[in-house]
């Protein structure tokens, strides 16, 4: 016998690969890898980035994340700097090409998404999100127990 929370992680991860999906081939037609979008997005307004921040918060692992800003900057759209106040440590920057390029693609990008959702209420996004909240509270503190 199934247990019934299957069918909600399941439903869960069905919606956010469609929604993967959907979102790499909208960025595809912008002319990017859904990684180097990930990493343009995630580095707008913004000064820069160690390797590890900017790791953290677009969630590629190291190896991979080292091959996508080399191509962005052979394209001309990040560089790499050391940190004055530290110089073993590089930061990853846009370049102005780069900062026309987030300009570019970044809110026809969101909107493109943001679609999907026009048809939900207010009511809905309160109902979805604490929800969401409540099951992420709980497998974080489960992993959280794992470590201890």
């Amino acid at each position: 016998m199934k247990a019934r929370y299957l069918r909600s992680i399941r439903l869960l991860a069905e919606c956010y690969h469609a929604f993967e999906q959907l979102s790499s081939s909208h960025v595809r037609t912008l002319g990017l890898t859904p990684a180097q979008f990930d990493i343009i997005a995630t580095l707008g307004n913004t000064s820069g980035m160690s390797f590890k921040e900017l790791g953290e918060k677009t969630l590629i692992t190291k190896g991979t994340l080292t091959g996508v800003v080399d191509r962005l900057e052979g394209r001309g759209l990040v560089r790499r700097a050391t940190k004055t106040e530290d110089r073993r440590s590089t930061i990853v920057q846009l370049t102005k090409a780069g900062e026309r390029e987030f300009e570019r693609i970044f809110i026809p990008h969101v909107d493109f998404c943001k679609e999907k959702f026009l048809d939900y209420s207010e009511e809905e996004f309160v109902a979805l999100d604490k929800e969401l909240a409540k099951l992420k509270s709980r497998l974080e503190e489960a992993v959280t127990r794992l470590h201890v």
